[in-house]
């Protein structure tokens, strides 16, 4: 009966949850069994027909799961009872079965057949979300609002600049996943201790037969295990995408509050259900998702941590730790991935709302550009600085426009012109190199898609 809610459905997209199937993780490790006397064949350690019979029972067709689960019941190790399960079905051939292996060169290897299937997709996933954020960085990259700093209204930016932002931060995602690949997808056939004792004089180019066949690369060494620093990499890696997700999230629900009102996640105005009681709800609930499954991620890292230590040439002690860790961090990740987005892709933005809110200030906000004409008209940045300070309260604590405030004043009115207050309080006038970044941060991200292959 499912528990959990990944196995009941809540999370999870069908395709990463395919990986990390049981039954696919059989089937992962009957590719390396079947590698590994294809190998044995090749450097003339089996007969030929013997490595071509365990392969083509290698399968889960023939190897069936309630078999091997049968034999565990019995014997109590899940990896003896794959490998007489697999003897079984091949018949005198099954003699060859697992010859000079041990039970992790079939774990790690499988694990990192997996892992490449998992972070392909994930991989995938933020491609499709970097290029949603280049669109949305274009589509508005004139859209005026507010920017904030410790909550309150600072300078006004534009929202595809915000979103520009966002986009570099799903790039160096992708360049970090990239590179950690090539640490964490290694394989090994080393046998106990990691010596290679029981593979004979053939050893290592049995190793390099097995990974080339299987399309991995070996660890370059490793004791009987591969070295859970890499493994752990991964998973710091995915929370510090889980926190990125976890930051846009978070954003967007604050820009949600009806206070703001600035943007909305989609929503099915003529199916969903947004309170059991209060009709007149619209929660931001796939963003506060993504932010409760980030907690999770991030938790993940201490185990993956803890992972790192073992006893000797290994124990046993990573072992229950990562059948939870690998699996939740890729799931969780792709589903995160996924949801956030398809928000941002069909984010409601009012452009309105944005406009307005800027006006809440009453044009204080615009306080460092009268600032900065004050400055060039000969006064000290520091006096220009205090003066305006001053005014600035002036107009919050009396509620009166600062234009009017400033024209008032016979320091500014005498070093500024009506015009030239109006040109500073003006927002547009105020945006510094904001779209130009946009235009050149997009120019970067395609440029590095290209050389990814991706249009």
């Amino acid at each position: 009966m499912p528990i959990l809610p990944i196995d009941t459905g809540r999370y999870g997209t069908p395709e990463m949850k395919k990986i990390f199937e049981e039954e696919t993780r059989v089937q992962r490790m009957l590719d390396v069994e079947a590698a590994l006397a294809w190998a044995h064949a090749e450097v003339g350690d089996i007969p030929r027909e013997d490595a071509e019979k365990i392969a083509a029972m290698a399968s889960t067709k023939h190897v069936k799961l309630s078999r091997i689960k049968e034999i565990e019941r019995e014997i109590k190790h899940d990896i003896a009872s794959l490998v007489r399960a697999l003897a079984e079905a091949c018949g005198p051939s099954g003699a060859y079965v697992h010859l000079g292996a041990t039970s992790s060169d079939i774990i790690d290897t499988a694990t990192a057949l997996q892992l490449r299937e998992a972070l392909r997709l994930i991989e995938k996933r933020m491609n499709e979300f970097e290029r949603v954020l280049i669109e949305k960085s274009l589509q508005y990259k004139d859209t005026l609002m507010t920017g904030r700093t410790h909550g309150q209204h600072a300078l006004p930016i534009t929202l595809g600049f915000k979103f520009a932002v966002w986009m570099r931060e799903i790039s160096r995602h992708i360049q970090r996943l990239r590179q950690c690949k090539k640490r964490v997808l290694v394989g090994k056939m080393t046998g106990a201790v990691g010596v290679q004792a029981g593979l004979g004089p053939h050893a290592m180019k049995i190793q390099e037969l097995v990974m080339q066949r299987l399309g991995i690369k070996s660890a370059e060494i490793s004791t009987q295990i591969v070295q859970r620093d890499r493994h752990a990499e991964l998973v710091c890696l995915l929370a510090m995408i889980a926190s990125t997700l976890d930051n846009f999230a978070t954003e967007i629900r604050e820009l949600q509050r009806p206070e703001i009102g600035e943007l909305f996640e989609p929503f099915d105005l003529e199916k969903r259900v947004g309170s059991s009681t209060m009709p007149h709800k619209r929660d931001p609930e796939t963003c506060e998702t993504t932010c409760g499954l980030a907690k999770i991620v991030r938790s993940l890292v201490f185990p993956a941590l803890e992972n790192v230590k073992t006893w000797h040439e290994r124990d046993l002690t990573q072992s229950s730790a990562e059948r939870f860790i690998n699996p939740e961090a890729c799931i969780l990740i792709d589903h995160m991935l996924f949801s956030m987005s398809t928000v941002v892709a069909n984010l409601y933005v009012d452009e309105q709302r944005m406009l307005k809110n800027i006006e809440l200030t009453q044009g204080r906000s615009l306080s460092e550009a009268v600032m900065i004409v004050l400055t060039k008209k000969g006064v000290s940045r520091q006096e220009a600085h205090e003066r305006l300070r001053k005014l600035a309260i002036k107009s919050k604590m009396e509620k009166r426009y600062f234009r009017e405030i400033l024209l008032k004043d016979e320091v500014v009115s005498g070093k500024l012109s009506e015009r030239e207050i109006d040109e500073a309080l003006n927002p547009r006038n105020y945006l510094g190199t904001a779209l130009e970044q946009v235009e050149l941060m997009v120019k970067k991200t395609r440029e590095e898609r290209e050389v990814r292959g991706l249009a």
